[in-house]
């Protein structure tokens, strides 16, 4: 049953939103993972099972796997990219501070935009991803500490941002999302197995617990809220939709702090509501200047 248009944009806010948490709850779980598995094949192996229930889907409904495979290796290189540099990097710093870094993606989804698709962002979303920028930097204290780590996870921020922009652009041209969620699963589950190879990583488990932490990242943060971030992002400008994502730091800092057991900041947490800030100006609602 189709749903209401009235309710369509409320719905992908709260899928995004839904991604944004799962996102930030793997953090200090694949940090603690990587005690027993190599990063690189901790990301072949999340990615090629999401392909391949993604796949058993799409056959099952009679759709066409490898339609539309530009696109889907394009997603699925910004993806690879974006997952080898934060893993690799979250094995160095702490879950804290990639989570955090991450979402400094929100600041250069304007940027790229205005660089790879010359659109001028709407002043209500500068100011937006402004504030949103001060959290992060305030959740970050100014990168005053940075590691190899850090470096790392900021590219994978950068290529984030760009994953998002394209995605926008493929999925507003009518692109089936979940094909192209299979094609880009496969292109990074491929591509780490084959680095894996070269690199001659170790591609054993350790620890059996690891398995299903290996099982649970390929079925929700990979899985559903992939699936649910491309399908949002039909209705969804690509600042709103970052910003929104931009609460991903939020969530990896909370889960850090409880269940990783990392040190509480209070200046981590004033980050935060700078970001929820930044949310509610984003939503605000344009004037319409009267004719």
């Amino acid at each position: 049953m189709a749903i209401k248009s009235k309710y369509r944009t409320p719905l992908a806010n709260i899928g995004l939103f839904y991604s944004a948490a799962i996102w930030g709850s793997t953090f200090f779980i694949v940090k603690q993972s990587l005690l027993s598995i190599d990063p690189v094949i901790l990301v072949s192996y999340r990615f090629l099972i999401a392909a391949i229930i993604l796949a058993g889907y799409l056959i099952y409904r009679g759709k066409a796997l490898f339609a539309y495979l530009k696109e889907g290796l394009i997603l699925g290189f910004f993806i690879w990219l974006l997952y080898i540099a934060q893993t690799i990097g979250l094995g160095i710093t702490t879950a804290a501070n990639s989570g955090l870094i991450t979402g400094l993606f929100v600041a250069f989804v304007p940027i790229f935009s205005l660089l790879i698709f010359n659109k001028i962002p709407s002043l209500k979303g500068i100011t937006a991803t402004i504030i949103s920028l001060t959290g992060l930097w305030v959740l970050t204290g100014g990168l005053q500490r940075v590691n190899a780590g850090d470096i790392l996870t900021l590219l994978s921020a950068m290529a984030y941002a760009v994953h998002i922009l394209f995605a926008d652009k493929y999925i507003k041209s009518g692109i089936d999302p979940y094909v192209l969620n299979f094609q880009q699963f496969l292109f990074v589950g491929i591509a780490s197995l084959i680095t894996g190879l070269i690199f001659k990583l170790p591609f054993s488990v350790t620890q059996t617990d690891v398995i299903w932490v290996v099982l649970f990242l390929a079925v929700f943060p990979t899985l559903s809220a992939f699936v649910i971030q491309l399908a949002a992002q039909k209705i969804t400008a690509p600042v709103r939709v970052s910003l929104i994502l931009a609460f991903e730091p939020v969530f990896a800092v909370l889960f850090a702090w409880t269940f990783g057991r990392e040190q509480f900041e209070s200046a981590k947490a004033i980050g935060g509501f700078l970001i929820f800030l930044a949310l509610v100006i984003s939503g605000l609602p344009v004037k319409k200047k009267a004719l």
